[in-house]
């Protein structure tokens, strides 16, 4: 086609008065849905840990996936590869979409069923795709999707610009110099900041609460979105005695991880949280005895969610977890208002049984069978 004048097969569609549907409404899919904003067109989004707030700043509205996506003209992916997120683009959700829909996909490759997307763009759903990623990349040549005439791709570029190398540059240096001069050094990716004989006295315990706050986050269901944590630490130790800056750091690690794609560490876990409207309260529960051991037990409750498992509901309503430390491991204590102990390693069954004799066995057969 070089050198030839072919202006019919370039022509396009406006941008104004158009839907946008965002999916991922992080750092990133807040500022395309500003600048979309800024085109003309209508931005919805979604995103159930997104604060309500911060997308009617800038006017936007949260919608369901399923409204999201039924309504949009273009989709625009910013969201991580999760467990939930993984092929959330499939053949169901793309019959959905308006006939002539167009996707950008610059988050993950693994957040679409390329296959399904193949065939969604020769039945028409899709007119158009822009791809930045891919679940296998390099993707290979004869790629189906890669070859395809109404795809354009580009090799995972991600913010690959001379201005953004040069600022990554720039922020890199400033914070090497605010670490020499003993200032705190936000962008660490692990500055415990704590004395070490501390450190080594809570480790079992840190190890806790971040499984604790995994635990608790696996229970909340889909749609429901984690804004109100509250931790309860039952210890024989003064508050002045127990710094818990490093376990409230771990426990929103496990809760923010697991659903995105952002690493917490004890210098950003509390912005971290702030930025996702997440606020988590501590309680200390001062118990009788020697206070030799730093704490007896650590609870992690989620509420105003939905639960997938039932009873890890409170009798308040709550999603409810708690574990200790035994022998320098982290048993799971509690879960709702039902008393456990079980080790916190490996892969975790929770099963609400029948109360009749031989239902342990059953169960237990049936796990054996399937390995």
């Amino acid at each position: 086609d070089v050198g030839k004048w072919q202006r019919n097969k370039y022509v396009g569609v406006s941008l104004v008065g158009k839907t946008l549907a965002v999916l991922g409404f992080g750092k990133v899919g807040s500022e395309v849905a500003r600048r979309a904003k800024g085109l003309g067109m209508h931005v919805i989004a979604h995103d159930p840990y997104a604060p309500a707030d911060r997308a009617r700043a800038i006017g936007v509205e949260l919608v369901s996936f399923d409204e999201a996506i039924a309504t949009a003209d273009f989709i625009s992916l910013h969201m991580p590869l999760t467990p939930a997120t993984n092929k959330m683009l499939n053949d169901e959700t793309f019959a959905k979409m308006k006939k002539g829909v167009r996707i950008v996909n610059v988050a993950r490759g693994g957040v679409i069923d390329e296959e399904a997307l193949v065939r969604a763009l020769d039945a028409g759903i899709v007119a158009q795709a822009a791809l930045d990623v891919f679940s296998e990349e390099p993707p290979k040549q004869d790629s189906k999707l890669v070859q395809h005439e109404r795809v354009t791709v580009t090799p995972h570029l991600g913010a690959s610009t001379m201005e953004a190398q040069e600022g990554v540059a720039i922020e890199i240096a400033e914070a090497v110099v605010g670490a020499l001069k003993g200032e705190l050094a936000a962008t660490a990716v692990n500055a415990p900041m704590v004395p070490a004989e501390v450190l080594t006295e809570l480790k079992p315990y840190v190890e806790l609460a971040e499984k604790l706050g995994r635990l608790a986050v696996q229970l909340v269901a889909g749609g429901s979105g984690v804004k109100t944590v509250k931790v309860s630490y039952a210890s024989s130790r003064a508050p002045d005695d127990l710094d818990t800056r490093l376990l409230r750091a771990m426990i929103t690690k496990g809760i923010i991880e697991p659903i995105s794609s952002v690493f917490v560490n004890l210098v950003n876990a509390d912005y971290t949280a702030k930025q996702r409207g997440l606020r988590i309260t501590e309680e200390r529960i001062l118990l009788d005895g020697s206070p030799e051991s730093p704490l007896e037990s650590i609870q992690v409750q989620i509420a105003n969610v939905e639960s997938k498992f039932a009873s890890a509901m409170s009798e308040s309503g709550e999603i409810k977890v708690e574990g200790r430390v035994k022998d320098g491991i982290p048993h799971l204590t509690k879960v709702g208002s039902f008393e456990v102990d079980v080790s916190l390693e490996g892969s975790i069954i929770l099963c609400r049984q029948v109360d009749q004799p031989g239902m342990i066995g059953t169960v237990g057969s049936i796990l054996g069978e399937e390995n």
